[in-house]
């Protein structure tokens, strides 16, 4: 059963974590996945992490669909699909950090031990000109990205 948001009910999960810890769980672990839940148009127009430098690629799977942004229907079977394992760190980024929690949480409910939420997700907090990507964030922090 799912709450506002599409949060399962009753769900908890391995917790938040900072993009710099994020980066440094990849780094560390080899079997380590992130798995970045924006939307398609987020991935094309703002860009994605880039895992090159660690020999891995982010894994790309919607929580939410674009334009009418309605719950992924399939994003749990998804990401069975992908072959993560339940016991590795899968971490769960999105622009801010609100879809990544709901996702981390939603795997947690699966039995997936190890779900983590990039807290500050890639683009961060808006700043004082209401913009993203320059406070918090997988950007503003520095870390590996591209934009197509």
């Amino acid at each position: 059963m799912q709450g506002a948001g599409g949060q399962p009910h009753g769900a908890s999960f391995a917790g938040d974590i900072p993009v710099e810890e994020a980066w440094a769980v990849l780094r560390d672990e080899p079997d380590a996945t992130l798995i970045d839940v924006r939307t398609d148009a987020e991935w094309s127009y703002v860009g994605v992490p880039d895992l090159t430098g660690l020999g891995k690629h982010p894994l790309l799977v919607s929580w939410q669909r674009f334009p009418d942004m309605a719950i992924n229907a399939e994003f749990i079977e998804m990401l069975h699909r992908a072959g993560l394992s339940l016991d590795a760190a899968n971490l769960f980024i999105c622009r801010s950090g609100a879809r990544s929690r709901a996702a981390a949480l939603a795997m947690t409910a699966e039995g997936f031990s190890r779900c983590y939420n990039v807290a500050e997700g890639f683009e961060g907090d808006k700043d004082a000109s209401q913009h993203r990507g320059t406070t918090g964030g997988w950007k503003a922090a520095g870390l590996p990205w591209i934009q197509s």
